[in-house]
Order: structure tokens, then sequence, then C-alpha cells
């Protein structure tokens, strides 16, 4: 079954409101084995509203769409409906009895432009609305199936949950289910390349996500039967594996962290942190895990060259000469707070995060990240970002974890 998502009101297009009920509408159906082929947005003009809906039930076998069920002259989604099914609009008496219902409960008057709201198409089947006056509108056609909810996310979950999700899967009886295949160390365009050849896959069907600093990889399969399409997404998951696996650190619901975290507990260490640039985000980040106690011993927001001194041991002639964004500062960073907080590992970054401080010798941008290893060897490593400050910060944790995973899953004796 393919679905198109019709968002009606002006306020989208404007920017004033931000469309978050196609993204709920298209996670839902996904979940259901619809393929969502098309979402629209589209104002409150009943000469664009009719040629969109007119689009929508030539290509699309479901259309959903939200907004325009109001009492208002702007609210036009019945008559476009009305039109394009020819199917004219007919007053529900059952449905008078609701709203005025539902305005003696609230002891309010009700205005007359309200019992707009009783009328439907002829044919159609009123979706409740628990919540609010506006009735949705389910009408089954030869070729097509139209269902109408409120724009007001509230009142279109609710409807959707309760009638029309029961309805759907009613109708289409497909199951589907999805993996997440999560990397660091690798771009989106490097991974394509790598998985070319079965990116184009349907069932399962990839599609890849660039998230900063790392990027997802989603698996979906369809099918009637739990086992068969288990079976699929194991398949395409030990090829991936096969040809990009060293970049794999978690699936499904995981982040970064968690997964060091998880390694820090199997190998039975503990970690310490010198954050200068970062100003404790990567500490923030571990702490976020429950149970990181157990293995991260704590931090050192070394901002100024002075902390780095006198907190961390750092050698004066080092920062002198070599600058405090330098690899032997972040060297002596993280062996500094290894030794100091008495961990097994130690970790450092110090760097320019910007907008100001940089030069032409170390540009904004420029970031040293220092490992001290439990046998006290330490490795550092130079990055360049490109982005502004916070993204510059955000993107210096990833490496920082980036380079501690692999310490942990590869190089650890």
């Amino acid at each position: 079954m393919i679905a198109e998502i019709i968002s009606i009101g002006t306020e989208l297009l404007h920017g004033d409101i931000v469309d978050t009920n196609s993204a709920y509408l298209a996670e839902k159906l996904t979940g259901c084995g619809i393929d969502v082929h098309y979402i629209s947005t589209v104002g409150d003009n009943k000469q664009r509203l009719y040629k969109t809906l007119q689009q929508a039930v030539e290509r699309a076998d479901l259309i959903i769409t939200t907004g325009g069920l109001g009492p208002t002259m702007d609210d036009l989604t019945r008559e476009a409906i009305s039109e394009i099914t020819t199917c004219p609009l007919v007053m529900r008496p059952d449905l008078v009895i609701d709203i005025e219902g539902y305005f003696n409960h609230k002891r309010t008057t009700m205005t007359p432009n309200n019992l707009k709201q009783s009328y439907l198409p002829e044919g159609a089947i009123p979706i409740n609305n628990p919540v609010g006056t506006a009735p949705g509108i389910l009408l089954e056609k030869d070729n097509y199936i139209i269902i109408s909810l409120p724009g007001v996310p509230r009142e279109m979950k609710i409807m959707f949950e309760e009638s029309v999700l029961p309805y759907i899967k009613k109708k289409n009886n497909l199951m589907i289910i999805s993996k997440e295949l999560h990397f660091i160390g690798i771009g989106e365009s490097t991974l394509e390349t790598k998985l070319e050849d079965i990116m184009d896959s349907m069932n399962p069907s990839l599609a890849l996500l660039a998230g900063d600093g790392e990027v997802k990889l989603k698996i979906t399969g369809k099918g009637r039967t739990k086992k068969k399409i288990e079976n699929k997404i194991s398949e395409i998951v030990k090829t991936v594996r096969n040809r990009v696996g060293e970049y794999i650190y978690g699936e499904d619901e995981t982040s970064l962290p968690d997964e060091i975290g998880k390694l820090l507990s199997k190998r039975g260490v503990t970690i310490a942190l010198a954050e200068s640039c970062t100003g404790g985000l990567i500490g923030a980040r571990i702490t976020d895990i429950p149970g990181s106690s157990a293995y991260f011993k704590g931090g050192v927001i070394a901002y100024s060259n002075e902390v780095k001194i006198n907190h961390l041991g750092v050698n004066k002639n080092t920062i002198n000469k070599e600058g405090a964004v330098s690899p032997e500062t972040a060297a002596e960073m993280a062996s500094g707070v290894r030794q100091r907080l008495e961990a097994d590992i130690g970790l450092s970054v110090t760097g320019i995060a910007g907008p100001e401080g940089g030069t032409d010798e170390k540009p904004v941008g420029l970031v040293y990240v220092g490992l001290a290893g439990i046998d006290g060897e330490v490795k550092t490593y130079k990055l360049n970002f490109k982005g502004d400050r916070n993204k510059n910060r955000w993107l210096t944790t990833q490496s920082a974890f980036y380079y501690l995973y692999r310490y942990l899953k590869f190089s650890f004796k």
C-alpha cells in the first residue's frame, strides 16, 4: 500500500509552525508496513488544495491529511474532499449533538460556525475526536482511501492511535522490522561506496543517515512472517559486517558513550578526563550513562594554562615552547590526569573551538586528542574541523570517543 501525507495550513508554509504531524504519521505508517512515497504541504487555498488532492489520489492508495477541519472560513478540507470525490457534503445530526455536547460540557457558548464541522462527504465515516470538536473523516473509494484528521497534534495523535491505526492494520497486514547499525570513523559517501551494490535493495531496504561525527544505516524489511523478515535482515547485516565491520560500534538503540561504557566495564578498567576546549562535554556524555561511576574516575576542566600546569602537571616549558594547543600538551594532559586521578586510562582534548583565537599556524578548529593507555604509553591525534563553536566542540567529543573506542576494542592488551 502506497501512502501520501498532506499537511494543510498556510502557517506551515510561512514557517510559523513546524510540521511535526507528517513525521509522526510517516513513522507510524512505516511501522505498519505501508510505504510512504510522498509528503506534501499546501496552504489554506481551495484551488491549490484540490490540485494537491487530485495528484494524491492518482498516485497513492492511502491519503492522510491533517489540518483544515476547523469551523472557520479558511478550513477548507471538507469542501476539497467533497469535490475531489464527487461526494456532496451532508449534515450529520449525530455530529451536531456531539459538538453541542462538547460546548455544554465546557459551559461555553457555541457560535453558529461550529456547525460546519457536522458536515461530512456523503458515505464518509466520522472519526471520533475525544479532545476537540472537529471529527475526522474516513472515506473509502474504489481505488483509494482518504483519511482526514485535525491539525492540532494532540488531537491528531489520539485520533490516529485510537481509530485510524486499528483500521489501517486490518487493511494492511504486512509486518515491518528494522535494524540500525551505527558507524564511527567512516563518512557517509565512503560507506555508500563500499555498500553500493546492496544499497538499491528493495526488501530489505537500506537507508543512510549522516549525523555530526557518525553515520547510521537503517535496514528495513517487511513481510507476513517475523522469521522470514529477520532472516533477510540478518543476511544484509552479515554482508555489511564483512565489509565495514570495523567501523560499526553498535546496533539499534545505543550511543557511542554507552558502548564505550560497556567496553570499560568488560575490560575492568577506569578512565579519567582532561578537557580544555570541550569544557566538560565529554564527561557529561559519559555520566549520562547509568552506572558510569563504576569506570569513570572523574575529570579536570583545564581551560586555563594555570590549571593545566598546577592540576595536571603539564610542564610550563611545554606550553611556552609548543603552545597550549599542541600534541605535546595533549600528551602531558592525558598522562597527568591518568596519574593524578589514579585511573587506568587518561583521555585529553585541547584545541581552538572558535570563533576567535585562531592564527594562520593554528586555525580555529585545530584540536589535539591525547590517549594514555594502561601501560602509560601516550598517543596523540591531530584534527581539523570547519564548523562553528558548538559543532567543533561536539565533533571533538565524537573524535575523542572514537579513538578511545578503537583502543578498547582493538588495541587493548
